[in-house]
């Protein structure tokens, strides 16, 4: 931490175009140890935010700060040294189909600096037990459920010991009672590993189970950014509608 960057994660009046305005001013923070949600309905710049930290992507106007470092113009060969500590997990799970449970993640492990062969298997099995999934290790990601796809995901991004996770819409697709486990697990992992995360979602559930600060986009704008709990006192007539309309679903 710098007094120039106090915060882990800090967008300063982030820009970006594609064919129309995605991102517009956009400010907002995580500190070291903590959650942010990032959310909003579709197409409003959540998962370019994300494509930001990681440095897919280049803001047109504005810095991006991570890990009190500022990205903003950093050569993809300094982006990895970053990534070595931001990891992301993909909606997809991106896994390897070729490849066992286990062997996913020996691959994340083998791709470290620090990588011992001698004690790789319990590794493994201590990850694949952190997410509950020791019993799947010799199972292939196809005969796996997407919820549990999800969890191999998140078990292959600890292997690279990260400081921080990104999560890109975890809970999409997923049943009510996979949805719930996956807060859970992330829930734990944030209180065991310290670990900062930055999450992408839709699901309210999720969100209040798991942050601790949201940024709430709409066309562009971070119209809302402060305390989860503060979220559902906000008046702004587009926030109140989307949290209406998931108390009407949830009913």
């Amino acid at each position: 931490m710098t007094e120039q960057f106090p915060h882990y994660i800090e967008f300063r009046h982030v820009y970006k175009t594609f064919d129309r305005p995605i991102l517009v001013d956009v400010n907002f923070y995580v500190d070291a140890g903590e959650t942010l949600a990032i959310i909003g309905r579709s197409g409003v710049g959540k998962s370019v935010s994300l494509a930001h930290i990681m440095g897919f992507l280049k803001p047109d106007q504005g810095n991006v700060i991570v890990s009190y470092n500022d990205v903003t113009d950093y050569s993809e060969q300094e982006m990895r040294k970053i990534r070595k500590k931001v990891t992301m997990v993909f909606q997809s799970g991106a896994l390897f189909d070729s490849l066992t449970v286990g062997e996913n993640i020996l691959f994340s492990l083998e791709l470290r600096d620090d990588y011992n062969e001698t004690n790789k298997e319990q590794i493994v099995d201590g990850l694949l037990n952190m997410v509950d999934l020791l019993e799947y290790k010799d199972v292939y990601p196809s005969d796996l459920s997407t919820g549990y796809k999800r969890a191999v995901a998140i078990a292959r991004a600890l292997a690279a010991q990260p400081e921080c996770v990104l999560y890109d819409e975890p809970t999409t697709m997923v049943d009510p009672i996979m949805s719930d486990h996956l807060g859970n697990l992330m829930l734990r992992l944030k209180k065991q590993l310290s670990l900062t995360a930055v999450v992408v979602t839709h699901d309210l559930d999720l969100m209040r189970k798991v942050a601790d600060r949201v940024v709430f986009l709409f066309e562009g704008k971070a119209i809302f950014f402060g305390k989860t709990e503060d979220l559902e006192k906000c008046d702004h007539p587009h926030i109140k509608e989307f949290l209406a309309m998931d108390r009407v679903e949830i009913g």
